[in-house]
């Protein structure tokens, strides 16, 4: 991996924040107190652009992560404490959708905004396969429900499939599914789940609700065949979370109430 880092000196405040916050100490001083790259940049760097993002002056530019390239947090837009308090208790399961479509451009955007979900060391391992046709949705919670017939589980959910009834992907116009190559990251279930967490709630900022689709991973783990070769995944791939996705049928007007919290202080 090719990598540089230059630093203007004009602007530099020698403050060394980005010393301070590499994540594995990577830049130090040059003869002229002017922060630099150590050699083991090359084998070392996550590509976090740390470094850049965290340098008051602007005057830090690093290859993997352009300055220019690299907006600026615009703190007019980041919300209050109690605004996103609110936000994040609002969100619901949802398991009735409109049969409205999202467009295409709106599951671009959540899905993009997934991409920042922390990961272990910035590998970014995680891909996605994002069903965008209500019809291939509906055939694939098909195919879920041939895998409980065949093992006789979850009985109701296929007598309701039966009736007509989509208990397994609740009749959701999308599905995004999450997966990686286990070889990718040391950690590729937390950073799954941490990127579907991340659309899960982008989702429910552009008013469309979500779920999380337990059934259809579980039929992937045990490896039902039809829905391996339905999804077709890279070699050596697995898939880890997969989320329902629509504009949610209801409207909820309350925030239910929770257990109390658990927590040991120390």
């Amino acid at each position: 991996m090719k990598i540089s880092l230059s630093v203007d000196q004009e602007l530099c405040k020698k403050c060394y924040a980005c010393i301070a916050e590499c994540p594995f100490d990577l830049i130090n001083k040059d003869k002229e107190d002017v922060p630099q790259l150590r050699k083991a940049a090359v084998k070392k760097c996550i590509r976090c652009g740390h470094c850049m993002a965290v340098c008051a002056a602007d005057a830090l530019d690093i290859s993997i992560s352009p300055l220019s390239k690299s907006p600026p947090v615009e703190k007019a837009l980041l919300p209050a404490p109690d605004s996103v308090g609110h936000f994040l208790t609002s969100r619901r399961s949802i398991r009735s959708y409109k049969k409205k479509v999202a467009d295409h451009s709106v599951l671009e955007e959540i899905l993009d905004v997934s991409r920042y979900a922390p990961s272990a060391h910035n590998c970014q391992p995680v891909h996605w396969i994002m069903v965008e046709d209500p019809a291939e949705v509906r055939r694939l919670a098909g195919l879920v429900v041939d895998y409980m017939q065949s093992l006789k589980l979850f009985p109701g959910l296929v007598r309701a499939w039966d009736k007509g009834i989509d208990k397994v992907l609740r009749d959701a116009p999308h599905l995004a599914i999450a997966h990686a190559d286990p070889a990718s990251s040391e950690h590729p279930v937390e950073d799954c789940t941490l990127a579907t967490a991340y659309l899960d709630l982008a989702a429910h900022s552009r008013g469309l609700g979500s779920c999380w689709a337990g059934f259809l991973v579980q039929a992937i783990h045990f490896r039902h065949q039809p829905l391996l070769d339905a999804l077709n995944l890279p070699d050596n791939h697995k898939v880890y979370t997969a989320l329902m996705l629509g504009y949610p049928k209801f409207s909820y007007r309350h925030i239910p109430q929770r257990d109390p919290l658990k927590v040991t202080w120390k």
